[in-house]
């Protein structure tokens, strides 16, 4: 099937989990997952409407982002980083991306920080939480994930915008709503607290297997690369 009519498809699930949920289906932004695609399919998917894309490996969006920037220019289109990002390369990180998805320490929103005002810019970050718990997982614990979202939002050059989360993957959709609740609960505790502005509401969370429980539970962001592009090539 062509890109187009995957989207099409993904959209009349968005509606109907939206209906369930009843919730307005522009609350949620569909962010096209791109690793390992070419840019001929980013093309494709520009044309088809979309307007956010998400890589995950720096040397690979050196490499895409700026072969595209002719037509993603014309159409305002946004690259957000969801991959786990080391300090060594935050520098290209903040040259190439609109919004980093991926913060999980202090370290990080502080070297980011700092690199933004560099480049006098301002930008958009989420904190990452491993709600799962899982070791081969980037993202701050759940424990700390306040305490680091309080730090965070005093950082100048950042805009703290939300929350993200990759949690464990399992076959029964269903069995992943406790973790995208988790997530909700932390967001809406900061909020609570006053530990972030308001507008640090954002909820991204929920892949090709399970967006629709993961909007039912509030996502506002959703990361979807195989049900739009198809199954992925690593070879």
């Amino acid at each position: 099937m062509a890109i187009k009519d995957n989207l099409a498809a993904i959209q009349q699930r968005i509606a109907a989990a939206c209906e369930r949920a009843g919730r307005d289906f522009a609350e949620v932004t569909l962010v096209a997952v791109s690793k390992t695609f070419p840019v001929t399919d980013v093309e494709e998917a520009i044309a088809a409407g979309l307007r956010v894309f998400g890589e995950n490996r720096i040397q690979e969006a050196a490499e895409k982002i700026p072969a595209l920037q002719p037509l993603t220019g014309k159409h305002n289109v946004q690259w957000h980083l969801i991959g786990h990002l080391q300090s060594n390369k935050a520098r290209r990180a903040v040259e190439l991306f609109d919004a980093v998805q991926t913060v999980d320490s202090l370290k990080l929103a502080q070297r980011l920080n700092d690199l933004a005002g560099e480049l006098g810019k301002r930008l958009p970050v989420f904190l990452e939480v491993n709600v799962g718990g899982e070791s081969a997982k980037a993202g701050i614990e759940p424990s700390a994930a306040l305490e680091l979202c309080e730090q965070v939002a005093k950082l100048s050059h950042l805009e703290l915008k939300g929350w993200m989360t990759v949690p464990p993957f399992l076959a029964d959709a269903d069995a992943v709503r406790p973790y995208f609740r988790q997530l909700r609960a932390l967001r809406d505790e900061a909020l609570r607290l006053g530990l972030a502005d308001t507008q640090a509401k954002e909820l991204s969370m929920g892949m090709s297997n399970d967006f629709a429980v993961a909007i039912e539970e509030g996502a506002t962001f959703i990361r979807i690369g195989t049900a739009l592009f198809g199954a992925r090539d690593y070879t």
